[in-house]
């Protein structure tokens, strides 16, 4: 065999095309095979494109739309009966794409700006999150807004701005501590991680989380060194850069000498337990990874196994829950968020049909396949609306902001809103349970649905 095409077959896990029977139980779960009706925008029909390119039987340029249109939810993982690992065959015809589709110059130059100095960047991030925060404090938004240049943006920026949260002044963000001590008895030292996107634009639910972390317990610590989890990367094809990543962020929380490394989005959350399967190659680094993973948690997952948070203001709102794909699907956690849920008092909790389906936001999923995107989205507000929910719930920042352009889109700005659990739990004001308290009974809400 050619020496190019073996190694092209290593990179792009021909092996594991195999494993794929395609027996057709991951249609009915794929959000882009109902939406578009094509096999080759389903699971098995991208995985058969994907062995045949890596036969040389197809050209690239028949590859790269139905990888492009993939959303990476990972559902049709979940339901496959061969355990296919769609995941990696995904990344490796990503990586591959990234590496032979031809690009401009500027494309080039925008990637590598992007990808090797903002995300990875903790001082670029924050100046986005000061940046905007100016914008949306100074007479600039109103008069871009006025002026329609707004709708200039490129990649529909202009839709997204509307649902951003407000952000927090520069001061705000300096008044942050490194570590913050547990209210009452320390029971655990844990590690967050803040995340890219999450610190810049989501700050004020980061301080959410370290508060009901402190409240729950446990002694917070933020490393100086942490950067972007690499997600961003990986569902760009730029896996090297990922791996790179997840180096800089093992050696940072490893100074810490933490109990857990917890994190707050679904989609980080799930590029972080990954981080063992990019060093099957390299032993050294494959350790140090796997005991990077065994501390890792969702902050649902940890609230729910320290059990030492009780709920004193009651939400009176009808609640349904928009579960994140990957904390789904990739991190597999179910029950935590929805036991946090139901544990507020007042809370109406209705399931909403297909809660566990992508709602677009995929990343950036919803911004490079924009149409494709809100397509599955309006299937999804028709889902939402049947519940007659006030508040819809979410664990991801692209999901939430995803859900607020729904409810933008759908005219329901003035009787829903989309928060993140962390956000709907301080709002119901946590308070350390009395550990004298037996029993420790958190106020149950009311609920129309099991779990």
């Amino acid at each position: 065999m050619d020496e190019q095409l073996k190694q092209l077959q290593k990179k792009i896990n021909y092996e594991k095309t195999f494993d794929c029977v395609q027996c057709g139980y991951c249609l009915p779960a794929c959000p882009t095979y109902e939406s578009m009706q094509k096999e080759t925008h389903s699971p098995r029909g991208r995985i058969n494109l994907v062995k045949q390119f890596a036969e040389g039987k197809i050209g690239i340029e028949a590859l790269q739309e139905p990888i492009d249109r993939c959303l990476g939810c990972n559902a049709c993982a979940v339901v496959c009966p061969t355990n296919v690992e769609y995941g990696k065959i995904l990344e490796g015809a990503k990586e591959v794409l990234d590496e032979q589709k031809p690009k401009t110059k500027r494309q080039k130059i925008v990637e590598e700006i992007l990808f090797d100095q903002v995300f990875p960047s903790k001082t670029w991030m924050n100046f986005i999150g000061h940046a905007t925060w100016f914008y949306q404090k100074s007479s600039l938004k109103a008069l871009l807004e006025k002026t329609g240049l707004t709708k200039m943006a490129p990649l529909h920026l202009d839709q997204f701005e509307q649902v951003l949260p407000d952000l927090p002044s520069p001061m705000e963000r300096r008044r942050r501590r490194k570590v913050t001590k547990a209210v009452g008895r320390s029971r655990v030292n844990v590690g967050f991680f803040t995340g890219c996107v999450m610190d810049s634009i989501f700050f004020k639910i980061n301080d959410q989380t370290i508060d009901l972390l402190t409240r729950a317990g446990a002694d917070v610590f933020i490393p100086d060194e942490q950067t972007c989890c690499g997600a961003l990367h990986a569902h760009s094809g730029k896996l090297e850069s990922s791996k790179e990543l997840a180096k800089r962020n093992i050696e940072a929380f490893e100074k810490e000498n933490v109990d857990y490394i917890v994190n707050n989005a679904g989609g980080c959350g799930a590029r972080l337990i990954e981080y063992e399967e990019l060093f099957e190659d390299e032993p050294e680094w494959g350790e140090r990874a796997k005991a990077f993973v065994d501390k890792t948690k969702d902050i649902h997952q940890l609230l729910v196994e320290l059990d030492t948070l009780t709920f004193t203001k009651p939400v009176h709102e009808i609640v349904t829950y928009q579960s994140s794909c990957h904390m789904l699907n990739v991190q597999r956690v179910v029950d935590a968020p929805l036991r946090l849920l139901k544990s507020i008092p007042g809370v109406v909790y209705r399931e909403m049909k297909g809660s566990d389906r992508c709602c677009g936001s995929a990343g950036i999923y919803n911004m490079i396949q924009y149409d494709e995107s809100m397509e599955i989205l309006n299937k999804k507000m028709d889902n939402v609306k049947t519940t007659d929910a006030h508040t819809i719930v979410t664990t991801n920042p692209g999901c939430l902001l995803q859900m607020k352009l729904g409810i933008k889109r759908e005219g329901l700005e003035d009787r829903m809103r989309a928060v993140h659990l962390v956000e709907l739990l301080s709002e119901a004001e946590p308070e350390t349970r009395d550990e004298t308290d037996a029993e420790h009974p958190n106020a149950t809400g009311e609920t129309e649905s099991d779990f």
